[in-house]
């Protein structure tokens, strides 16, 4: 289905403006919005689909065909919306797909991108309870391109505006820089992210730590930061958390390990999991930790690559893994089929598509199912 997308107006706001009805922060977190963890039920996927020739040089239909895949695994179980750039984009995504996704479970909308990393782009969807004024809210924080490094951006920094339109769901402006791949939640209050992304001068810098603290916990109704360091060699994001560590139950993370002490992604993902076992969560409780060895270092034209086993995507029926051609693989595999059991791990060759700097993660951006 094909739908040709207006661009919403509206000014942007400051943070204390930017609350529905005006109301401060903290009464945000007390409206009944919260951020349900991945493996909730969804309502649907939502991906920006492919196209930049600069993110994918020589390799964009490999990545294309491996797009398809990822849809079809994902129809399985949930409904998948795409963002095209216009009709005849749409007709090459649709003969792309061709008929390997489940009928009538894709959805195609007019809405440009610059880049197809909907995880950081896409609006950030809330449920809400019977305190919230409606059953689900869209978070449209500002995109600036990873601090400005990929200009332009302006495209996508709209995205989130034409997703809350396209689903009739009510939408806050957040002025405030803050990407989907740089934060990972329980669905019970508690969220992952990194100092070296969330502390960064490019993002936010007339914003300190407490202030950013307070955003996070009034803006997706969480209470319980649990910060991390620095993030992976190769990572253009400045070291997203969903390429090092995820939650995987409202207790449990998986966390990726380099057991050679002379890579230099050793010390930083010893000092996250030094850091993740002195972790409380709200009730007292430690985490339970689940270690997982990185793939050995994949590289393109001499750089390195993010490789991460960790950016993963977590939908109804199927878990998105990213794999390497690794002697790794098998165990990645192995390691989230037991953390999902009651889901089927797709593992996905992944080493074209993280010449673009990113995976599977990035490029989804899940739309809760309502709570009523």
């Amino acid at each position: 289905m094909n739908e040709t997308s207006g661009e919403p107006g509206g000014r942007r706001r400051s943070v204390s403006d930017t609350m529905l009805q005006g109301e401060s922060d903290a009464q945000a977190a007390a409206s009944g919005y919260w951020l349900p963890a991945e493996w909730s039920k969804h309502q649907a996927t939502w991906l920006s689909w492919p196209h930049n020739a600069e993110t994918w040089p020589g390799c964009l239909p490999a990545v294309e065909r491996a797009m398809a895949s990822a849809v079809a695994a994902l129809t399985e179980g949930e409904d998948v919306h795409i963002n095209v750039l216009d009709g005849d984009h749409a007709e090459h995504v649709l003969a792309v797909l061709g008929t390997s996704c489940k009928a009538g479970r894709v959805y195609l909308h007019e809405v440009p991108t610059n880049d197809a990393w909907c995880r950081d782009h896409g609006a950030i969807l809330l449920n809400g309870n019977g305190a919230s004024a409606h059953g689900q809210l869209a978070l449209n924080f500002r995109f600036n391109a990873w601090g400005g490094k990929y200009p332009p951006f302006d495209l996508d920094d709209a995205v989130p505006r034409h997703m809350a339109r396209l689903l009739n769901t009510p939408i806050r402006e957040v002025d405030v820089v803050l990407e989907g791949g740089s934060i990972d939640s329980n669905g019970a209050g508690a969220l992952l992210t990194t100092e070296q992304c969330l502390l960064h001068p490019n993002r936010n810098p007339g914003l300190d730590r407490a202030a950013i603290e307070s955003m996070l916990c009034g803006s997706l109704g969480v209470q319980q930061i649990i910060w991390l360091g620095d993030g992976i060699v190769g990572d253009d994001t400045d070291g997203h958390v969903d390429d090092i560590t995820r939650f995987v139950a409202t207790n449990r993370v998986l966390t990726m390990v380099e057991p050679n002490r002379n890579d230099p992604n050793h010390a930083p993902l010893a000092e996250n999991l030094r850091r993740l076992r002195d972790v409380r969560l709200a009730d007292g409780q430690p985490l339970e930790l689940i270690e997982l060895a990185m793939p050995k270092p994949l590289l393109h034209k001499g750089e390195r690559l993010p490789a991460s086993y960790a950016n993963f995507y977590i939908g109804n029926r199927v878990v998105l893994l990213p794999v390497f051609d690794d002697p790794g693989d098998n165990v990645a595999m192995e390691t989230l089929q037991y953390c999902f059991p009651t889901r089927q791990v797709v593992a996905l060759d992944s080493r074209d598509v993280v010449i673009g700097l990113g995976a599977w993660h990035c490029l989804t951006q899940q739309v809760p199912a309502f709570r009523e």
